[in-house]
C-alpha cells in the first residue's frame, strides 16, 4: 500500500515485524483495533527471518557493505504547538556483526580434479561476497516461501564469477534417498547450491518449538496453526567423547537403548518418574548446582551427562531448582506429537511471525514493507505519544504505538548496558552428523564445552522433509553465548565434529559444503522497560538465546495486557468454513415454505444414511493389501511426516 494512501488514524500502530511484533499485532486486530504494521526491510519477521540461499547471500552483502546512516529528515513543520518530537534510529546495523563467509566447495558443477580448497571470507577487507548485476530483493511472500534475488561467492583464486540461475520449477528434483543409495555420493557445487537456491529456507535464529510451550499452545488457542505445518525432532544427540551418541529420553528409548545397561535403565526411569512432583529432598538441594544433586543420586557418568546436558540442557552451575524445573519441562513435553518434546515449522522458523501477520491481515490490519515511521510527536502536557510520521512525511494520530528495540536510540536508555551477543553458525554438509536407516531425520545436538572457557553449544540439524534444504544436503544451525566472535566461539566445535580444510583425521564426518558465522544481539539482555519514553510506547526486543519461544511471547502478552486489560489475549479465530456471511442464510416466510425446507431436510437425511451404510460397507470390504499401506503410512509419519497441530 502506497504512503498516500494509507489511513491517518489507528488505534495501535506497530514498527517492526519480528516475533513478538507479529503476535502483539494479531492480538489487537482480533479483537477489533485498528493496527498499521510497517517495516523498514524488504521481508518480514526481521532477525527471525527465514531466507533463500540467494537471499541469504544478498543480506551478507547488506551486512558487509559499511553502508552510512541516511540523514534524519527535518519534519519540525509537522509539529503543533504543544508537542515534541523524539527523532528514532533508522539503521539496525548494530544487531548483527562479524559476519564471515566459507566456502569448502568446487566452483565447477562437473570436477575431473579434486577441489580445491578455498580462502576464508573474512568481513569487509577481504570482502568476496558478490552481488549479481540483476540481484535484489523481490517482494515477500504472503503464502509461500520468500524468493529473493541472488548473490555469489568470489573466490580470490578464480578469475570468473560463479552465477545462479533459477531452477526450472518442472525439473524433478532428486529425492534424498537416491542420493543416499548411490554407491558414490556426487559431490555438490557451490554453482548447484546457488542453481537450488529457492530449495532453501535458512533461518536467522535456530530455535525448536517445544510441544507444550507457550508458543504451540498460543498457535493451537487462536487458530493461527491453520496457517503452517509442523515436524517431530525425531532424536536428541549429544557430543561426549569425540562421538555423537543418542540421548534415551522417552520410556520407549530407553528401553531400547544399546548404551545404557540393565542397571541404568532402571535408575534413569525412576528418576524421571521421581522428578515429576517436588519433594523435600529436592528442595534440599536448592541453590546448590544441579551436578551434584545427580552424583547423590548414585547416577553413573552416563546419566548424568544425558540428564545435565541433553535433558535439562543447563550447565554444571546451575541451581538444583532450576535443573529440576527444567527436566519436568522436557518430560512433559513428551509424548504429545512425538518421541521428543520439540516440534519445528517446515519451511522455517521465519514463517511463524509471517503466520500471526496473516492472522492480523485477516481481521483487517493494514501492511506496508520498505516503509518505517521516523518520529514520534509527543504531547507535551500529558507525556504521550499521539502520533507517528512516517519515513514520507506522513502525519498518523495513534492510540499507542509499539517498536523494536534497534529503533530505539541509545540516548534513549535509562542504563547504558552493553550488550549481550548470541554466536551463530550456519552450515550446508553433505550427510547427517549421526547417519542412520532413515535419511529424513531432524536432530536436536548438545554439545557440552569442549574445553574450558568455551560456551555450550546448542545444535540443531535439518533434513530435507523439513524444506530448508536441497535434496542431498542438511542444514546444522549452531548457536552459544557469545565469548568472542562467532568464528571464534563456533569454529572449534565446527572442526571437531565436521570435515573441513582445518580438520584433521575426520573422514567418517559430513562434509561442510559452505558455512556462515555471525554475532546478534541477544533479546534476553535487553530492558524493555529501561526507555525513557512515554507509557503509551512500547518496546519489543529480539531473539534471545533460549531453545524455546516464551521470551517473546511473554512480551506479547505481557503488552497486550497492558493496554486491554479487559480483553482476551489471542482468542480462537474461526475457521472459513464456519463463517456465515450476510445473505448467505435465509428464512422461510411462509408455512408452504417451511415445508418444503423440511421434506428438503428429510431427503438430504435419508440420503445420508445411505451414504454411511454404503460406507460402513466398503470399510468392512477394505483389503489386507489396503491395511499394509495403512501400516507403511504410519511408519512414515513416526519418521517426521509433517502433522497440523491440534489438542
Amino acid at each position: 500500500m502506497a504512503a498516500e494512501d494509507l489511513p491517518s488514524e489507528f488505534d495501535v500502530v506497530i514498527l517492526g515485524t519480528g516475533l513478538a511484533e507479529s503476535v502483539v499485532a494479531a492480538a489487537f486486530s482480533r479483537v477489533g483495533q485498528r493496527v498499521l504494521h510497517v517495516d523498514r526491510r524488504s521481508y518480514y519477521a526481521s532477525n527471525w527471518a527465514s531466507f533463500t540461499f540467494n537471499g541469504l547471500l544478498t543480506w551478507i552483502q547488506q551486512h558487509h557493505e559499511e553502508s552510512q546512516p541516511e540523514e534524519a529528515q527535518d519534519w519540525s513543520s509537522l509539529v503543533e504547538e504543544g508537542e515534541e518530537l523524539i527523532q528514532l534510529s533508522n539503521s539496525d546495523s548494530a544487531s548483527i556483526s562479524n559476519v564471515q563467509v566459507f566456502c569448502y566447495t568446487s566452483e565447477e558443477d562437473e570436477v575431473e580434479e579434486a577441489p580445491n580448497t578455498t580462502e576464508e571470507e573474512t568481513g569487509a577487507d577481504e570482502d568476496t561476497v558478490k552481488e549479481p548485476s540483476e540481484a535484489e530483493t523481490a517482494d515477500p511472500k504472503e503464502e509461500e516461501t520468500e524468493e529473493k534475488g541472488g548473490t555469489a561467492v568470489e573466490e580470490e583464486e578464480q578469475s570468473s564469477d560463479v552465477k545462479g540461475e533459477e531452477p526450472d520449477a518442472d525439473q524433478p528434483a532428486p529425492s534424498a534417498a537416491q542420493s543416499q543409495s548411490e554407491p558414490t555420493k556426487k559431490t555438490i557445487s557451490y554453482a548447484q547450491l546457488v542453481k537450488e537456491g529457492r530449495r532453501f529456507n535458512i533461518d536467522l535464529v535456530s530455535k525448536l518449538m517445544y510441544s507444550r510451550g507457550s508458543l504451540v499452545d498460543l498457535l493451537i488457542k487462536s487458530n493461527v496453526s491453520r496457517y503452517a505445518e509442523f515436524k517431530n525432532v525425531t532424536r536428541i544427540l549429544t557430543y561426549r567423547n569425540e562421538q555423537v551418541d543418542q540421548v534415551p529420553c522417552s520410556r520407549a528409548d530407553v528401553f531400547a537403548s544399546r548404551q545404557l545397561s540393565v542397571v541404568e535403565k532402571r535408575k534413569l526411569m525412576r528418576f524421571l518418574t521421581s522428578c515429576v512432583e517436588e519433594t523435600e529432598e529436592q528442595q534440599a538441594y536448592n541453590g546448590r548446582p544441579y551436578l551434584e544433586f545427580l552424583r547423590d543420586q548414585q547416577l553413573g557418568d552416563n546419566l548424568q551427562h544425558f540428564l545435565l546436558h541433553s535433558i535439562a540442557m543447563v550447565t554444571e552451575d546451575t541451581p538444583t531448582e532450576e535443573g529440576l524445573t527444567s527436566t519436568r519441562h522436557f518430560l512433559r513435553c513428551l509424548g504429545r506429537y512425538g518421541n521428543t518434546p520439540f516440534l519445528f515449522p517446515v519451511y522455517g522458523l521465519g514463517e511463524i511471525p509471517q503466520c500471526f501477520c496473516r492472522m492480523c491481515a485477516v481481521f483487517g490490519g493494514i501492511y506496508c514493507l520498505r516503509h518505517s515511521v521516523t518520529c514520534l510527536l509527543i504531547d507535551k502536557e500529558a507525556n504521550r505519544c499521539k502520533a507517528v510520521i512516517d519515513s514520507r512525511g506522513q502525519r498518523i494520530s495513534c492510540s499507542h504505538f509499539v517498536m523494536e528495540d534497534s529503533y530505539v536510540g541509545a540516548d534513549r536508555k535509562k542504563v547504558a548496558t552493553p550488550t549481550r551477543f548470541l554466536s551463530r553458525a550456519v552450515l550446508i554438509t553433505d550427510s547427517s552428523i549421526l547417519p542412520s536407516d532413515s535419511d529424513q531425520q531432524v536432530s536436536m545436538v548438545t554439545v557440552p564445552p569442549i574445553a574450558a572457557g568455551c560456551p555450550a553449544v546448542k545444535m540443531v540439524e535439518l533434513c530435507s522433509s523439513t524444506m530448508t534444504c536441497m535434496p542431498g544436503t542438511y542444514l546444522v544451525h549452531l548457536t552459544c553465548q557469545s565469548v568472542s566472535s562467532a568464528y571464534e566461539d563456533l569454529s572449534p566445535v565446527v572442526t571437531r565434529m565436521f570435515r573441513t580444510p582445518e580438520s584433521a583425521d575426520q573422514e567418517s564426518c559430513p562434509s561442510v559444503l559452505w558455512c556462515l558465522y555471525f554475532n546478534m544481539a541477544d533479546g534476553s539482555g535487553l530492558e524493555v522497560e529501561g526507555y525513557n519514553l512515554p507509557p503509551n510506547v512500547y518496546v519489543c526486543s529480539g531473539p534471545d538465546a533460549a531453545l524455546g519461544h516464551d521470551h517473546a511471547v511473554k512480551q506479547a502478552e505481557s503488552i497486550f495486557q497492558k493496554i486491554l486489560p479487559e480483553e482476551d489475549f489471542c482468542p480462537p479465530a474461526p475457521n472459513p468454513e464456519d463463517i456465515i456471511y450476510d445473505g448467505d442464510a435465509t428464512s422461510p416466510s411462509t408455512g408452504e415454505e417451511r415445508e418444503g425446507e423440511e421434506e428438503k431436510q428429510e431427503e438430504v437425511m435419508e440420503e445420508k444414511k445411505q451414504e454411511e451404510v454404503m460406507e460402513e460397507k466398503k470399510q468392512e470390504e477394505v483389503t489386507e493389501k489396503e491395511e499394509e499401506e495403512k501400516q507403511e503410512e504410519e511408519e512414515k509419519q513416526e519418521e517426521g511426516q509433517s502433522l497440523p497441530l491440534e489438542e
